[in-house]
């Protein structure tokens, strides 16, 4: 039997992907290792990454596993956000191969699939369940480092800094460029006035 921690990073940017962790650990799993773990949105970018390469780590010795679905803002734009996240969801849970015998634990409005019928969604999940917290650290770590990347392409939206979310910086390049691919078309109608 294994325990499962589920989270996302990126809901409410403007532009990219939006990221899905999971975390799957054994039930005997050495709570130790979660000694001052917190939500990935309380630590700074060298926490994230320290925590991320202890996750890294723990799956080369076999002791945890965890899996990141990045699902792109074409796919927001066709289907919403609540679809996108159901998707990354389920790509982790096949990919981990989690069976619905696991106990899974999710943040916020987060839900697995009906088949998972041992599920518990919490609020504030992230700050309370080091699994969570862990899963939330993977998703914002692996959308962060994409987002960097995809800066060099586009570098007169800075990406690399404010990650594709709405700052007064990204709000004005869009009103000098214009949207790039990566824009989600669906997130900016209401945005008319970029102040």
């Amino acid at each position: 039997m294994h325990v499962v921690g589920i989270d996302e990073a990126g809901r409410g940017p403007l532009a990219g992907p939006v990221s899905v962790g999971l975390v799957k650990i054994p039930a005997g799993f050495n709570k130790r290792f979660f000694k001052g773990i917190k939500d990935s949105k309380q630590l700074t970018l060298e926490e994230r990454e320290f925590w991320f390469a202890l996750a890294t780590e723990a799956r080369k010795r076999g002791e945890l596993d965890f899996k990141v679905s990045l699902v792109s803002e074409k796919i927001i734009d066709k289907h919403g956000i609540s679809h996108a996240l159901r998707l990354g969801i389920k790509r982790c849970l096949l990919t981990l191969r989690v069976n619905n015998k696991s106990k899974i634990f999710l943040d916020g409005s987060l839900k697995a699939p009906v088949e998972f019928k041992n599920q518990l969604t919490v609020i504030r999940g992230d700050e309370k369940i080091p699994v969570i917290s862990l899963a939330s650290i993977c998703a914002k770590v692996i959308r962060d480092r994409k987002m960097v990347k995809l800066s060099k392409k586009f570098p007169e939206f800075n990406f690399h800094i404010n990650k594709g979310y709405g700052t007064l910086m990204h709000r004005k390049a869009i009103q000098k460029y214009g949207l790039t691919e990566l824009h989600r078309r669906s997130f900016l109608k209401k945005l008319t006035v970029y102040q």
